[in-house]
């Protein structure tokens, strides 16, 4: 997986002040005189209809500090690109996260054809060659290293690759990523056809590298359409899931030629999908990132403000000609408002998504914790720890079950047949569920509070930790359909808890870290490849068993903290909502002691008089 995961907007609110700041008393809140507007917005943001927030758009550099504003200015306004055009891109975009984003996860139907075209097979024994064993002991290790450092890669590569989208805009993480492919097929190409050569590893690395510079800024298509951004998002989402099979259709091609259809053949002929992409990316894709939702709402307030009709130098015209030239500057206001207002929504339409985005953040529970607060303080917390190991014992469990599945059956099953059929079950519904479970995916995370989402991750960890020990076919099947359902759920659950505790500001920093620190003991598959072969003879129940343990015991801990401070900010914020008084201070004098001098008093709506040349 890679920094960003499945169903996360690219842009969201952040609650102004924390949440752990809404329980300072009262006075202390009203004579602070460092936090000013802190102190007005904790307190008003206990009243219903109050919740002061920040627009931001998600960002994916780490080094970056955030930014407290944003400019109108800068990217592609889309009304400005032909319709057909955007759709065209969207599509192009689509098929190149389907085709490249994230095909080193089909690793298990790749292995089998490395183990017949005998890769690595000189690392086996004499007497393991004269047993004539399907995969010895060496060689099984080594070829899932070759995995274990692309899907470390991949995780690992999203903190430099987001700080280059960041820095230098989509078309060079797009070049930057096709050159990866070229050098990973080829390097792939030649490991099979030379017996010296060992470009098996350094070959799949190039491919997880140009697989996250693909994903990564294919997000920001969504804003060619921003009514539909969601939508779109999913779609990308969808395609990186798709992109495992890759390998499952080489497989089945190589099968139905009963070998003849090399691997080195098949990825020089893969070196077309950089091609195409770097022709798309140059002629038809964006050269720049179209503008954002908050970029397009300040258009819009801009558009709605008459007064920018009136210019300074029109004193020195004569009457007629300052109507004139008005009426002018407000019919091509106008027209820019409709088409905003068009690729946008109208004013009544963005009311209702931003309620809608209130009510997400209500049923969160957890929305603003520690929005606002340093990366230290943030990364610092129980809210981050917690989350941390949890995250990187489910990407070891996760990652070493897509390299071992085949395995850890034969052994379970005592039949190699079985084996490969649930292998081969796997490699199909690996993609499709990614694919398929998406869209609910959305829906659960919206409508779900984060506390119980995190219950149902947990309750899912815990029945596969149990299945994966029962050696029954049946049990091989409900084991590969609860994985595949709990690998996107578990990352979209993570973006999605990173973005509503921590918030817009420091995602690339905080989410980044923990993806990027998980994916670093992710190379400890190996280790525990070898514990299991070796000390455990090749039974995988101890490992699994040990892992679901530990993952068990740090998600109740996970769940019962969030939902402890949950009900304590609700029951703390229910109490001051309806409290009459605070500490005998009536609720007007305090919100008239919270206001100072140089704040704007003006509470009325002031509605300018309409411009003689408007109509």
């Amino acid at each position: 997986m890679s920094l960003i995961q499945h169903v996360h907007p690219l842009e969201g609110t952040d609650r102004e002040e924390a949440l752990v700041d809404l329980f300072l008393p009262p006075l202390e809140r009203q004579f602070s005189n460092d936090r000013i507007s802190e102190r007005r917005l904790s307190f008003d943001s206990q009243f219903p209809g109050s919740q002061k927030s920040i627009r931001r758009i998600i960002s994916y550099d780490a080094l970056k500090p955030p930014e407290e504003t944003l400019e109108e200015y800068g990217g592609l306004t889309p009304y400005r690109v032909p319709t057909a055009k955007r759709i065209a891109q969207i599509i192009t975009t689509v098929l190149a996260c389907w085709f490249a984003s994230g095909i080193v996860f089909g690793f298990a139907a790749l292995k089998p054809i490395l183990i017949k075209e005998n890769v690595f097979r000189e690392l086996c024994k004499p007497e393991e060659l004269d047993a004539n064993v399907e995969v010895c002991f060496d060689q099984d290790l080594r070829l899932n290293f070759f995995f274990s450092l692309a899907s470390t890669t991949a995780n690992v590569s999203a903190l430099p690759i987001g700080t280059m989208l960041d820095r230098y805009g989509p078309r060079v993480c797009y070049l930057f990523g096709c050159f990866c492919l070229t050098v990973g097929s080829i390097l792939m190409s030649l490991a099979f056809q030379i017996a010296e050569f060992d470009g098996y590893t350094v070959g799949h690395f190039f491919l997880a590298l140009g697989g996250t510079s693909i994903f990564l800024p294919s997000f920001q298509i969504a804003n060619a359409f921003p009514k539909y951004s969601g939508s779109i998002v999913a779609l990308v989402t969808g395609a990186f899931d798709a992109s495992a099979a890759v390998f499952l259709f080489y497989r089945l091609a190589y099968e139905s030629s009963e070998g003849r259809f090399k691997p080195q053949t098949f990825f020089l002929a893969y070196l077309a999908v950089p091609v195409l992409i770097v022709i798309a990316q140059l002629t038809l894709l964006p050269s720049e990132s179209y503008k954002t939702p908050p970029q397009l709402e300040m258009k819009i307030q801009r558009a709605e403000d008459p007064m920018r009709d009136v210019h300074d130098s029109d004193e020195e015209l004569p009457d007629d000609e300052i109507w004139r030239r008005r009426k002018q500057r407000s019919a091509r206001r106008r027209r820019r408002l409709n088409k905003l207002d068009k690729l946008f929504g109208d004013p009544e339409t963005r009311k209702k998504r931003e309620e809608e985005e209130e009510q997400r953040h209500e049923a969160s529970g957890v929305w603003g914790a520690l929005h606002n607060k340093s990366a230290r303080i943030q990364m610092t917390s129980p809210w981050f720890i917690l989350i941390t190991l949890l995250t990187v014992l489910q990407m070891v469990r996760m990652n070493y079950f897509i390299a071992t599945i085949r395995e850890q059956y034969d052994y379970m099953l005592d039949s190699t047949e079985l084996a490969r059929r649930i292998n081969s079950f796997f490699d199909i519904a690996l993609p499709l569920g990614g694919v398929l479970s998406t869209p609910f995916l959305g829906m659960m995370l919206d409508n779900i509070s984060t506390p119980g989402v995190l219950l149902i991750l947990v309750i899912i960890i815990t029945i596969i930790g149990i299945v994966g020990s029962i050696p029954a076919l049946w049990a091989g099947y409900v084991n590969v359909l609860l994985f595949v359902f709990l690998r996107p759920l578990y990352y979209s659950a993570m973006s999605d808890y990173a973005a509503k505790v921590f918030g817009f500001a420091t995602f690339g920093r905080v989410y980044g870290t923990i993806i990027c620190f998980s994916g670093l003991v992710n190379l400890s598959q190996t280790g525990i490849d070898a514990l299991t072969k070796g000390t455990f003879g090749g039974n995988p129940i101890p490992v699994n068993a040990s892992l679901a343990s530990a993952a068990f015991v740090i998600g109740v801990s996970l769940v019962t903290y969030v939902s402890v401070q949950v009900h304590r900010w609700r029951k703390k914020i229910e109490e001051e909502e309806y409290a009459p008084s605070y500490a005998g201070t009536e609720v007007d004098s305090v919100l008239d002691s919270l206001l100072e001098a140089d704040e704007d008093r003006n509470y009325g709506s002031f509605i300018p008089n309409r411009a003689p040349w408007e109509g």
